[in-house]
């Protein structure tokens, strides 16, 4: 990750994300305080032999499927106020890799984001990412044509305010992926938790 890129990365840790998480239609998870299933850390492995990095490739796909995920991915940036923009609020969701983080496969935490609800149109793409649980398989599909494929280490449910940014963005010695929606209680406005679902690079067979 180039200088830029990392204060990018650094400064919209300091952000909530996903603040409007498109409103509307649909149920999600419970809890107002931290949920958690799986692994009592985000590094622990998915399995004991370590998986190598992969080449710089951008996602163009991702599939998780345990939950119907099939969605094709776009590139997001920053928002003019510093926080990691969303996806556009539309009929065909998809959801959205932040490009200051790194390419799935690449070491440190990829960041993928998606809404649970997109207003009129119903439900979001990430409308049952709070149902996976460790060992789950998530696929991204990259540029090159290659397939990063990763295994869920850990679901968390958190309060916005108290969004883990350290968790989510800090530096790891390996591939990882992170995958963040909306949940909890539901307002006029949106919703009071985050989603986040924390995943390892699964090792190559031998």
């Amino acid at each position: 990750m180039t200088s830029l890129s990392r204060r990018a990365f650094v400064t919209a840790a300091t952000a909530t994300l996903l603040a409007g998480c498109g409103g509307g239609h649909g149920t999600t998870t419970t809890a107002n305080s931290p949920v958690e299933q799986g692994s009592s850390t985000p590094s622990t492995g998915a399995g004991a032999k370590a998986a190598h990095t992969l080449a710089r490739s951008v996602p163009v796909t991702l599939r998780i499927p345990a939950i119907g995920v099939d969605t094709p991915v776009m590139g997001l940036g920053l928002a003019s106020d510093g926080t990691v923009q969303v996806p556009p609020i539309a009929a065909h969701d998809r959801a959205g890799w932040y490009r200051n983080s790194p390419t799935p496969g690449q070491r440190g935490p990829s960041v993928i984001l998606g809404h649970v609800t997109v207003g009129a149109y119903g439900d979001g793409v990430f409308r049952h990412l709070a149902r996976l649980r460790t060992g789950d398989r998530i696929e991204a599909g990259l540029e090159n044509g290659t397939t990063a494929t990763f295994t869920v280490t850990r679901v968390r449910t958190v309060a916005k305010a108290d969004f883990p940014s350290d968790q989510v963005y800090g530096d790891v010695n390996r591939p990882e992926l992170r995958l963040i929606t909306c949940g909890g209680t539901r307002t006029g406005t949106g919703y009071l938790d985050n989603v986040i679902v924390f995943a390892a690079l699964t090792p190559a067979s031998p």
